[in-house]
């Protein structure tokens, strides 16, 4: 409303300014809108008043049009039927967002990808990335091929933190996005089905063969990089914004997210389980020199994200301490390390990491921790309000710093894949098998190499 000392055309110019500025609005955060009571009740409440103002000003119409696109609705009405006393009726019966917001949240769903962890020992397991409408079967068919072991000879089971079991049979739904809060899920060996023993933490698991001193360290790293892109270029601008700003974390709202954060800490444990189960000293040799390898791969193909997991994998403290092992590096390995962990180093706000990554061209992969804890600096370093007025200089600097993810995706990844010799390969990368717990990582650690 104004106080009728503007002209007309100035009054409807400012309007068409702010229905604009909130159709961009709309338009950036789609059907993230509906998570939020207040910001639902802001639309209802400024569409209703573009209604009463366009039977005003006519000349808000085709904004009006605009707006009502970007929220999936179908004009059905004439702008005479929009007089103030009619906006009730015409509102409520034309206002059908949340409806539709509803239904295309549900759609999304069904096909939303998650990672959830199969459970092979009480600290070891496998990583499936999968859609919420997967099945325990097919959970269960990549689980066997990761651990080789025969399919029809195991089972699915979930196991609550009060100790409760429940075998999944083979057509029920597996993934919950509230399984990781409320129990396990395990894998275990049917005929043990009764008494429920998972695999034993020891020779079984540690006798499997090193598939990876196999592979090509460049189509190892490939994959690698193709996974994380996925992951990457699924990530939306705002996510980061929800991640910095919420105290609940709104893991709703940064799902893609939370997957590339989960997978680079993944990657990194992954590095030290296989490091730590090769028992045999000439073996294990050989596979610190292939992760030293693969790790100048995922740089020269820009992706940082793994570059940084394999690097603190390499250098966390259950893999570091191998002496005997380290020992044995050839020395141009060594050097290489050197330079490579040179990139990781944190001095100087991370100069040498920005200073490279600033260099490469797009598409690059940054190393997502490190972009999080920029915004959330500027988001803790500077008050938001000042004098009751907005800081926008702060949320410049938080919009240039997540502007950047567009910068690194401005081109795709080019189609290069990895030869088709290891036709293993992408299960492998995909569904990493890890220990998640550092005692039992520094308990294989000292066995594998006792303290002198």
């Amino acid at each position: 409303n104004h106080q009728g000392k503007e002209d007309d055309s100035d009054v409807s110019c400012r309007k068409r300014k702010v229905l604009h500025l909130v159709s961009q609005w709309t338009s950036l955060y789609k059907d993230w809108l509906h998570e939020d009571e207040h910001l639902k009740q802001f639309l209802k409440t400024i569409y209703r008043n573009v209604l009463d103002d366009v039977y005003e000003y006519p000349v808000l119409e085709k904004d009006l049009k605009e707006f009502q696109k970007i929220l999936g609705m179908h004009r059905r009405h004439t702008v005479d039927e929009y007089s103030p006393h009619r906006k009730n009726k015409t509102f409520f019966h034309q206002f059908s967002v949340k409806e539709n917001w509803l239904q295309h949240r549900g759609t999304v769903n069904e096909t939303e990808e998650i990672f959830c962890r199969v459970y092979i020992t009480e600290h070891s397991y496998v990583s499936v990335k999968a859609q919420v409408s997967t099945s325990a079967q097919e959970i269960l068919k990549i689980v066997a091929e990761k651990i080789q072991y025969p399919e029809e000879e195991l089972a699915l089971v979930t196991v609550s933190f009060s100790g409760e079991k429940h075998e999944l049979q083979p057509n029920d739904l597996a993934i919950s996005k509230s399984l990781e809060s409320s129990s396990r899920m395990f894998v275990y060996r049917k005929d043990l089905t009764d008494s429920l023993n998972p695999f034993s933490e020891n020779e079984e698991l540690q006798q499997r063969s090193v598939r990876i001193l196999g592979i090509n360290t460049w189509d190892l790293a490939l994959e690698l990089t193709n996974f994380d892109w996925s992951l990457f270029n699924a990530i939306h601008e705002q996510e980061l914004i929800y991640f910095t700003f919420s105290r609940q974390g709104s893991a709703e709202n940064t799902e893609n997210l939370s997957l590339l954060l989960q997978r680079c800490n993944e990657v990194q444990l992954w590095v030290a389980t296989e490091i730590l189960l090769c028992s045999q000293l000439c073996k294990r040799v050989q596979l610190v020199k292939k992760f030293i390898k693969i790790a100048a791969h995922c740089k020269a193909q820009r992706n940082l994200n793994s570059f940084f997991a394999i690097v603190m994998g390499l250098n966390t403290a259950s893999v570091s301490r191998l002496s005997q092992t380290w020992e044995k590096i050839p020395g141009k390995f060594k050097k290489l390390f050197t330079e490579l962990e040179s990139l990781t180093d944190p001095s100087l706000n991370h100069k040498a990491y920005r200073d490279a990554f600033k260099k490469m061209k797009s598409p690059k992969i940054p190393f997502m921790p490190l972009l999080l804890k920029d915004v959330t600096f500027i988001h803790e370093g500077n008050k938001t309000f000042l004098d009751n007025l907005v800081n926008f200089e702060k949320l410049h600097m938080i919009a240039d710093t997540v502007r950047s993810l567009r910068h690194c995706r401005n081109n795709q990844f080019g189609n290069e894949v990895p030869s088709k010799e290891h036709h293993e390969l992408k299960p492998y990368i995909h569904h990493l098998h890890v220990i998640d717990n550092q005692q039992a990582l520094f308990e294989l650690s000292h066995r594998i190499e006792p303290r002198a």
